[in-house]
């Protein structure tokens, strides 16, 4: 999962910010000016509106050389981003979801915080809004699985047609459900959970419906598409076996993943889209992706 964005597509999945500008033609924005551009992609108005996203920490008149993306502002991944020297960590979940009444050091968050401003690197959560927005999480996780006419599974109340949580498409010729299982795992960061299956193994799908993270939620939508397949994350007991019981012909199938891998598959494409904003704005800015592995599972024991 090592990926810099530096100047070209690297081998290992990086995508570049663009072709370095002629020396003395760019500089390094402020992190008000980099907002503007992270708000030109994921604008905050396509956040659901129980989300938190935004600026966490940091002045807006520091200049910004280095930014760093990562699915999760653990304390691991902070460290990185700080030992590497970013002045920015943008991170896909929120570090403060729910509200605080402190943020002493006394508690992981408040560690958290404390570590990031110490050290002059703000952070900036694109939750929900990096969901919706065109080339978000489920745009990216669509286009990995080589889906084609994509459109939302549920539509931004704020947005463009194109816009909202979730993907469907349809895959250029039907396959079986245990291949397309095998893509999907193909596809993802190898994690512990690695991806559960429900459904006829050799069934043929060909309409998929998929969302980045938890997406038990959106059932109702999934079946209104005509998936043959849902794939998503955090598949709890209840909602997956209430929707196995109320299948049509056994479909949708289930395909469940984890959390984290289903989201990191976006974060090289969204330090690339950022780049490439950046460049043409005339400011010279390198991005990485961060290399922790924040999925919370260590190992899995499986029958046999």
């Amino acid at each position: 999962m090592d990926t810099d964005v530096t100047g070209q597509e690297d081998h290992d999945g990086g995508t570049s910010s663009g072709t370095p500008a002629p020396a003395g033609s760019v500089d390094a924005p402020t992190l008000a000016e980099l907002l503007l551009a992270v708000e030109e992609l994921w604008p905050e108005s396509l956040a659901e509106n129980w989300d938190e996203v935004g600026l966490v920490a940091g002045h807006p008149s520091a200049p910004v050389s280095k930014v760093m993306f990562a699915v999760d502002p653990t304390l691991e991944v902070i460290d990185e981003a700080v030992e590497w020297g970013a002045e920015l960590l943008i991170t896909h979940h929120p570090l403060l979801l729910k509200g605080v009444t402190s943020v002493a050091a006394t508690t992981a968050k408040g560690r958290a915080v404390h570590r990031l401003i110490e050290a002059g690197t703000a952070l900036l959560t694109v939750h929900t809004n990096g969901d919706s927005a065109v080339g978000g999480v489920s745009d990216v996780l669509a286009d990995a699985l080589g889906l084609q006419d994509v459109a939302p599974l549920s539509m931004a109340a704020n947005g463009l047609p194109e816009e909202g949580i979730g993907r469907v498409g349809d895959l250029t010729d039907a396959m079986s459900l245990g291949d397309f299982a095998a893509r999907v795992f193909g596809i993802l960061p190898s994690v512990a959970g690695g991806v559960r299956v429900s459904g006829d193994k050799d069934g043929l799908v060909r309409r998929i419906a998929v969302c980045g993270g938890a997406g038990d939620s959106l059932f109702d939508q999934v079946r209104a598409s005509n998936a043959d397949v849902y794939v998503t994350a955090d598949l709890r007991h209840h909602p997956a076996s209430e929707a196995r019981e109320a299948a049509l012909n056994g479909r949708p199938y289930l395909v469940d993943v984890s959390h984290f891998a289903s989201e990191w598959l976006w974060l090289p494409a969204a330090a690339g889209a950022l780049g490439n904003v950046l460049a043409d704005q005339g400011h010279e800015v390198e991005i990485r992706v961060s290399t922790t592995n924040s999925d919370p599972w260590d190992f899995i024991l499986t029958p046999g």
